[in-house]
């Protein structure tokens, strides 16, 4: 099924890669990771430990959803796909492009089961519908705003294209928010280069509120106007009436050339609104100081796509735990070399190929 310079699937050959969950991070992204590759390599795999660093080992609710979802694009078999496992084994068949609806059923992230099929279905052999019902914003994961406007315009420079609109937002803990996606497949996939952010053409600040008093909003669009130094007409605030439940969450969105950085802060009950604002504004300030074109969240996730489209270099800060062992998950599936060069002390340039000789990684 892939295509051009896509990876290949591998199915015949009858691997079966054996994953300890419970290594690096020790958490849902190396379930992610491999649901994702299996898919497009067609390599089964068994993992062990999965979430085993997690306070609540084993598959929650948006686990299983995403296991269930690569389970029904990849038709394939599984053993162990129930909530709380902590194994579970995965044999894919072959991608199957569709419209496709899931829902997780809690505030469970929808946006990280979107990204678990979401490079096995821009490799299909034609275009795809997904919708998926659960959280949107919420603080373990990037939220709805950063896949769209952060994650995705470096997609579409690799080839697919992707649609992605919310119909309505779900935060923490109730959820019920949903996601459209309508996922078109390139011919080819490009690699691509991101090495340097440009100029920073804007920067402003959105405060979601649902179900909250506004003068929330206004506290923090305070705190941060005057730590990142916007103008009124720079911050602005969103009502949302049709989320279930209340939410707070506070953006900061940094559009430069040729990225655009999204920070995202929350509102949680016994946290004063002002923390929340500092929080953002510190964070948008150190990725500002860094001057690295590719933030913390963004490394991670441009990780999968670049080495299945064959390559890829980026420049970024120092790496996380996370996007560590993710760069492992990937070398399992797939036979590429990834080498991290130190550019200075708070830079790392990585490299994705598969031509490079073996390197030392620079944690």
């Amino acid at each position: 099924m892939p295509r051009g310079n896509q990876a290949p699937r591998q199915t015949e050959m009858n691997q079966m890669i054996k994953i300890d969950g419970s290594k690096g991070e020790g958490g849902g992204q190396i379930l992610r990771t491999s649901l994702s590759l299996s898919l497009i390599t067609g390599t089964a795999f068994q993992i062990t430990g999965i979430r085993a660093g997690r306070r609540k080992p084993g598959l929650l609710r948006q686990h299983l959803t995403a296991v269930n979802a690569a389970a029904e694009i990849g038709e394939a078999e599984t053993e162990g796909a129930n909530l709380g496992s902590t194994e579970l084994t995965f044999s894919p068949k072959a991608i199957r492009a569709g419209d496709y609806r899931f829902s997780i059923g809690s505030a469970g992230n929808a946006m990280l089961a979107i990204q678990t099929v979401l490079p096995a279905l821009m490799m299909a052999d034609k275009p795809s519908k997904l919708t998926v019902e659960g959280g949107t914003h919420n603080p373990a994961a990037p939220p709805f705003d950063f896949l769209k406007k952060t994650f995705l315009p470096q997609l579409h420079r690799i080839g697919p294209e992707v649609v992605l609109e919310i119909e309505r937002p779900g935060f923490f803990p109730a959820g019920g928010g949903l996601v459209h996606a309508e996922i078109r497949p390139a011919p080819v996939l490009r690699p691509i280069k991101l090495l340097d952010r440009g100029a920073v053409l804007s920067q402003r600040a959105r405060c979601l509120i649902s179900k909250i008093p506004p003068d929330v909003a206004k506290k923090e669009l305070r705190v941060v106007r005057n730590r990142l130094s916007l103008s009124e007409d720079q911050c602005t605030t969103e009502i949302i009436s049709n989320s279930p439940g209340p939410g707070n969450v506070l953006l900061v969105e940094i559009e430069c050339e040729h990225v655009t950085e999204v920070i995202s802060a929350y509102g949680e009950r016994g946290v004063k609104s002002e923390w929340v604002a500092k929080n953002a504004a510190r964070a948008a300030r150190d990725y500002l100081e860094t001057e690295a074109p590719v933030g913390e969240h963004l490394a991670d996730q441009l990780l999968l796509p670049m080495a299945v489209a064959g390559g890829g270099e980026f420049k970024t800060g120092l790496l996380s735990q996370h996007t560590l062992t993710n760069i492992e998950t990937i070398r399992l599936f797939l036979p590429m070399e990834i080498e991290v060069e130190e550019f200075s002390q708070s830079q790392r340039i990585v490299r994705i190929d598969r031509q490079l000789s073996a390197a030392n990684t620079v944690d």
